[in-house]
């Protein structure tokens, strides 16, 4: 993979059905020395969605996470929102159960159809500082963004002196 050719560690938000659906996927994430985090089981919207049932999707998550973890049973303690919004009671509850709420302060936009590749690296280029959080996906929406930006992006990042590192 990229991020092997290069040695670059990076944290992946999982989706606890896209978790189910391909453990074999979430397993080599795992293998390769990823960390992971929760991102909801279904990539809820949490302003159009109740604090009860927002919580109760992380924990079908969590769930996943740990039944397809093999024998690690991981319970992963960093959380992301989809989209980036929670309620403020969202978040409350998440932090009172031992989540840590990580956002980031560079969005790639891989997921949008009008953005081209070279705009994603650009996007990176230049607002990356030591320690960014840079969110790049790996859905089909930004299947073709991904592939012809992220290597470029680690490797021209690496050759100015940066490390990838995992969150947690």
């Amino acid at each position: 993979s990229q991020l092997e050719k290069f040695e670059a560690s990076a944290t992946f938000f999982c989706i606890g059905d896209n978790i189910n659906n391909f453990p074999e996927i979430f397993n080599s994430v795992l293998s390769k020395g990823h960390s992971v985090g929760n991102h909801t089981f279904n990539h809820l919207k949490g302003w159009e969605t109740s604090t009860k049932e927002y919580i109760e999707n992380v924990a079908l998550c969590q769930e996943a996470t740990s039944k397809h973890s093999k024998n690690l049973n991981l319970k992963p303690t960093i959380f992301r929102p989809p989209y980036g919004r929670i309620k403020r009671d969202q978040a409350k509850e998440l932090r009172k159960l031992g989540y840590k709420i990580i956002m980031w302060d560079i969005l790639t936009a891989d997921f949008d159809a009008e953005v081209t590749p070279e705009q994603c690296l650009q996007n990176v280029l230049q607002n990356v500082t030591s320690g960014s959080i840079i969110v790049f996906h790996d859905s089909n929406k930004a299947k073709v963004n991904i592939l012809n930006s992220l290597e470029k992006t680690i490797e021209t990042l690496k050759n100015k002196g940066f490390n990838f590192e995992k969150i947690a």
